[in-house]
């Protein structure tokens, strides 16, 4: 007869250590809460029905919409926003009527071929994200700029509202 006494197993109705964490860093917002609530519900899913590769901690999709930070330093708007892996070529930014977007495509393939195993692995997404800019800004005096995956939004404030593309150097 087996002695050893086995801990009860975590329910859904027991946060994670990590998870109650993430809740509490984001409570000062209701909508990185309901955001968070999301994912981690999505994960969960994924992983039971058999998919854990994709219900990873960082993002359960190759291509999500990217994290960006929006800065108001005054005289100017500065938006910075996550997009590691997506070319400059792949990104589309636009201007209009006070609302920023981002677009843009992902591309991976990757291949194995060992003695009688191959393997091939190809995965595209795309993702937009939207955001809506607290004050007017000059469109034609937006800068973009992108680095090491980060592409960066300098938008001098107070110019006329209207629509523009943005290139990126």
């Amino acid at each position: 007869m087996d002695t050893t006494t086995a801990k009860p197993a975590a329910t859904d109705h027991q946060p994670t250590r990590a998870g109650a964490q993430a809740v509490a860093a984001h409570a000062a917002s209701p909508l990185a809460e309901m955001e968070s609530f999301f994912d981690r519900l999505s994960e969960g899913l994924l992983a039971r029905m058999g998919f854990p590769a994709l219900a990873g901690p960082a993002g359960h999709w190759p291509a999500q919409a990217p994290r960006v930070d929006l800065l108001d330093r005054g005289k100017e708007l500065v938006l910075r926003a996550e997009v590691p892996g997506v070319s400059k070529e792949d990104l589309k930014v636009t201007l209009q009527d006070g609302v920023l977007s981002i677009r843009g495509e992902t591309r991976r393939e990757t291949r194995a071929d060992e003695g009688d195993y191959h393997r091939r692995e190809i995965s595209r997404g795309s993702f937009e994200r939207t955001v809506a800019l607290p004050a007017d800004v000059a469109a034609d005096k937006v800068k973009a700029s992108f680095r090491d995956g980060v592409l960066e939004l300098v938008m001098p404030k107070n110019g006329k509202p209207s629509g523009r593309t943005i290139p990126i150097e």
